[in-house]
């Protein structure tokens, strides 16, 4: 039998979790790293702020849209568009990829920093990871958090820079 599927709410995957109606995926402090936003002409997608390792902000990515700031154009940052792809980077060091998949899908891989120099990673094996400015990775938590269904808090994980973490914040 086929099936025909609304989708109300937007759901976003990270590191094999699943965020759904959650506005704000990751935040570091007071800083949403990774969020969804709502536009006209597309409905809901993500809204990511690239951040250099020194704290500047160096642009602001809309679902498959990179928009460097003007700090981001002194800095030298490039657009490069191979085939089903779009690809920033700065001094040849790629920043962030997305992916264009099919329909309104896509996927990113970026290396996030955040305001202060915290370099936040997060791969397949998902236990976040917060590391400073000299490489040394601050704890968070404990567990490994795999396959999970986050659903309806306003954010999602929220890395705190004393080396605390929030799950499913309202």
């Amino acid at each position: 039998m086929n099936k025909l599927i609304y989708q109300t709410a937007p759901r976003v995957t990270l590191a094999t979790n699943h965020f759904v109606n959650v506005p704000i995926i990751l935040q570091y402090d007071e800083t949403p790293l990774i969020s969804i936003v709502r536009e006209q002409q597309l409905g809901f997608t993500t809204e990511i702020p690239i951040f250099h390792q020194d704290g500047t902000y160096l642009a602001k990515v809309n679902g498959t849209r990179v928009y460097p700031t003007e700090a981001g154009k002194k800095a030298g940052i490039a657009m490069r568009n191979p085939k089903d792809m779009t690809v920033c980077e700065m001094d040849g060091k790629t920043l962030f990829e997305i992916y264009h998949e099919k329909g309104d899908a896509f996927r990113a891989q970026a290396e996030l920093y955040t305001p202060t120099g915290f370099f936040v990673k997060s791969t397949d094996s998902p236990m976040p990871q917060v590391i400073n400015t000299d490489g040394n990775a601050l704890q968070i938590g404990g567990m490994v958090m795999s396959g999970n269904m986050f659903s309806g808090c306003r954010i999602g994980i929220w890395l705190k820079s004393d080396g605390s973490c929030s799950l499913g914040c309202n």
